[in-house]
């Protein structure tokens, strides 16, 4: 395993802890939906959330967080309709995004809730 992907899934792992720790209920982790898929898939506060972790160890490009595309944002919320399709879950749902930075020693999460929104075609 590279050491990308490394990074990517220690990312996913604080992450999952933190959602833990802000009492998240983790439903699934990594969902895919044919081609798509979704990082983590959790209930908080009675509605579903749909959540993209992105991880990274520098900001020499940018913060983390501010590299889900709007191609990766459709392909999100595609996914997200399956899955709520496929469960018949009638919650409202909401997309946030994780991002994960390993700065020297310490590890910094940003949180942003409703970080995109569905788009009307």
């Amino acid at each position: 395993m590279t050491d990308v992907r490394n990074i990517g899934k220690l990312g996913e792992e604080k992450a999952i802890a933190f959602l833990r720790s802000q009492n998240f209920n983790i439903l699934h982790t990594n969902w895919r939906y044919k081609k798509l898929e979704v990082d983590i898939i959790a209930e908080s506060e009675g509605k579903i959330v749909f959540i993209e972790v992105k991880t990274r160890s520098s900001v020499e490009y940018g913060e983390p967080e501010t590299f889900v595309s709007l191609k990766k944002q459709r392909f999100i919320v595609s996914a997200a309709n399956s899955y709520l399709i496929e469960n018949s879950i009638d919650s409202e749902a909401r997309f946030d995004v994780v991002g994960i930075l390993f700065k020297k020693n310490e590890t910094i999460i940003n949180h942003l809730k409703d970080a995109f929104y569905p788009m009307v075609k």
